[in-house]
């Protein structure tokens, strides 16, 4: 018996895993959301996690010998690293999808964020090993970028490709949820350590407990979408759809249009998805005297309040279209843009109402902006180029938008905050534009 049948390999692993996940019913559109819902709150509470603390935490345990401003921006030009790090991360881990299979990509993705995530949660402070403390943030930064590069696992996609035609808007925000549940878990985690220990014990030790969770959360997560997606009739059904691996330059090559227009078509969503969870925290820590775990509660409450107007954006999509939603989120982010500075400086009643309609109107946006990017795609290249597109929408979008707002805020004004949001409305409205086949395939 030679090496070859001896050892299994990936695939054989893979069949080995369908064999014990096997069913013979035919998978419902229900089947996939509860799958995409589940995989993307768990990368987005590592995410949130991360945002927190990049706030509240790393300006005084990594930059103590900074002042706060500086120590923030510092960390927030970290933060950024993992939204550099992730178009690498799809490029890697496309490659080992076709040749391993998409069950081993995820293994290995999921593993690695969770890794990355857990390793923070032990980071030795400037005050131990110096300037060290820095870099090593930064590598496990650039870390679960690479790994959420390789967290795409189609389903979303395959959601969208499924739904019944007159229930696409509704399906489509489904994958959407993750994000306000992620933070409002993150946010009452925080807000829980915060609120129960002394300022030094949070600093030496409670901030690093929702970390641990984390990685708790990916690998339960890592189950639930393995069960999914290495059954037989997923595999069918995303080889039906065409769903599989391109390689990622040739995907750029054929349908770098629609991966750009698909990336600058949601900006006001994703600008706006920043500011109104991670730049308000950094400002209320910085220059307000507030406790910093009532401001998370309320992040909280608006986060629940997100919940319900992505769902309310389902309804609305599948009644007007989706294009024509995102364009008027985007109109009324651009009016939100004029009075959030104001709200925000404005008290504490003032506050709780930046909040409440900032994430209303995220809802309502960020709930259909990945539903209009799967049928741009041809079937050759919708998977990757669908996974590219996500990649760069939130690289041009989200990145850099907490470092950018903060540091024209200190410069100019708050009111610079709202002229950079107000900018990302326009992008959107002008990507809308353009973009013809949107408008034709949009229902």
């Amino acid at each position: 018996m030679n090496a070859a049948t001896t050892t299994p390999s990936s695939t054989q692993m893979e069949r080995d895993a369908r064999l014990v996940t096997a069913r013979d019913h035919k998978v419902a559109p229900g089947e996939i959301a509860i799958g995409v819902i589940i995989g993307r709150t768990s990368e987005f509470f590592d995410f949130f996690v991360y945002a927190i603390a990049s706030c509240i935490v790393f300006p005084a345990l990594v930059f103590p010998y900074l002042s706060p401003l500086e120590g923030t921006l510092w960390s927030f030009a970290i933060f950024a690293l993992a939204f550099v790090t992730r178009p690498i991360g799809s490029f890697i881990f496309m490659a080992v999808d076709r040749a391993y299979g998409r069950g081993v990509k995820l293994t290995i993705a999921l593993f690695l964020l969770g890794g990355s995530t857990a390793f923070i949660a032990f980071l030795p402070g400037y005050d131990t090993i110096g300037i060290w403390s820095a870099v090593l943030l930064a590598v496990f930064r650039a870390g679960q970028g690479v790994a959420l590069g390789g967290t795409w696992d189609g389903l979303a996609s395959l959601l969208s490709l499924n739904a019944p035609q007159n229930k696409r808007g509704w399906y489509a925000m489904m994958p959407q949820l993750g994000a306000p549940l992620a933070l409002l878990v993150a946010s009452g985690l925080f807000a829980f350590f915060l609120s129960v220990l002394s300022d030094a014990d949070f600093l030496a030790w409670g901030w690093r407990y929702p970390f641990f969770v984390a990685f708790a959360i990916n690998v339960v997560a890592l189950f639930a979408r393995l069960r999914i997606v290495v059954t037989h009739e997923f595999e069918r059904l995303f080889e039906a759809r065409e769903l599989q691996p391109s390689p990622v330059i040739e995907t750029v090559r054929t349908d770098g249009r629609n991966i750009v227009i698909g990336a600058f078509a949601p900006l006001a969503s994703f600008a706006l998805f920043h500011m109104v969870s991670v730049f308000p925290l950094s400002w209320i820590a910085l220059y307000t005297k507030q406790p910093l775990e009532r401001f998370l509660v309320i992040e909280a409450i608006g986060a629940s309040v997100g919940v319900l107007a992505i769902i309310v954006s389902g309804f609305v999509a599948d009644m007007v279209g989706r294009r024509k939603l995102l364009a008027w989120s985007a109109a009324g982010i651009g009016i939100f843009s004029i009075a959030a500075p104001l709200l925000l400086n404005g008290g504490e009643l003032a506050e709780i109402a930046f909040m409440i309609l900032g994430f209303m109107l995220l809802g309502l946006s960020f709930g259909q902006s990945s539903g209009v990017v799967a049928s741009n795609f041809s079937t050759a290249t919708r998977y990757t180029g669908s996974a590219l597109t996500s990649d760069l929408a939130w690289l041009v979008g989200a990145g850099f938008a907490p470092l950018v707002a903060l540091a024209l805020s200190v410069t100019f004004g708050l009111a610079a905050s709202g002229a950079y949001l107000f900018s990302g409305a326009v992008v959107t409205g002008l990507a809308l534009f353009i973009n013809k086949e949107l408008a034709g395939k949009d229902r």
